[in-house]
């Protein structure tokens, strides 16, 4: 069990652990931000969701500075989902974390790109330098090249769809999920759509990695919006799935729907 306060940064958290020999966290190496921002998003990668590992969340309410304690059925995480992204917790701050880790370590490799390890020989450093590897190679560094990560989430489909898209593309990217529905890596779905390096404004598609949109430029949020939406649309009319922002769009006062804008 490890109770962590939510302004240290997961990544050195997870080094932290590595270091110590608590293992479980490797699978979430590298992913930029704070600890109390992770069950927000439920944030997730190479198989792994935070809501996996969550025992509980601290709160404090902001008007009376009261304490209070949501455990994990509460939480209601979803695909980079939480009850925290909803009006009902907009007075409250995270301020820290329970994760709850098995002492026995079992390694979670069947994702593309850790499927190639040995087996035999891997270990929890293995799939954290590995995963840092590729994430090095296909992820621009946001202190060097403007960028809010994966812009889009993978969309899910059910069995039914995905047989007659495998249908049509035999070289399909997709991950099954534990209750039998399917992933599709939404970076594939782009870059099928060839809209690698498009550039509008200021803003482009990243060149290494589809689904990562860059400040390029002095981009504006017009320049931004206007190419997630090409990204959408041209996604849509080639493979009939509509993609959904994994980021948060903002105006002046309120949140904002891409699909509505």
């Amino acid at each position: 069990m490890l109770h962590v306060n939510s302004g240290e940064k997961w990544n050195e958290l997870v080094k932290y652990t590595l270091k110590i020999g608590i293992f479980g966290l490797e699978n979430l190496a590298l992913i930029p931000g704070l600890v109390g921002s992770a069950p927000i998003n439920n944030i997730g990668a190479y198989g792994l969701e935070f809501k996996d590992i969550c025992s509980y969340i601290d709160l404090m309410f902001l008007k009376t500075k009261k304490i209070k304690r949501i455990y994990k059925k509460f939480c209601y995480f979803g695909y980079r989902h939480s009850i925290f992204k909803t009006n009902k917790f907009k007075d409250y701050v995270i301020i820290s974390v329970g994760i709850k880790l098995y002492k026995k370590w079992k390694p979670i490799n069947e994702y593309n790109g850790l499927n190639i390890l040995n087996n035999k020989k891997l270990t929890p450093h293995k799939i954290y330098n590995k995963i840092c590897s590729i994430r090095k190679k296909k992820i621009p560094n946001p202190k060097n090249i403007a960028n809010a990560g994966s812009f889009f989430k993978n969309p899910i489909i059910n069995y039914k769809k995905f047989k007659i898209l495998i249908k049509k593309n035999k070289n399909l990217h997709f991950y099954i999920q534990k209750n039998g529905d399917i992933k599709i890596y939404a970076g594939w779905l782009i870059e099928k759509c060839n809209l690698k390096g498009t550039i509008i404004g200021g803003a482009q598609i990243h060149n290494k990695q589809a689904l990562i949109i860059i400040n390029k430029n002095n981009a504006t949020p017009n320049d931004i919006i206007s190419l997630a939406r090409k990204i959408r649309n041209n996604v849509a009319k080639k493979f009939n799935i509509w993609l959904e922002p994994e980021v948060r769009l903002y105006g002046s006062k309120n949140e904002k729907n891409i699909q509505k804008l």
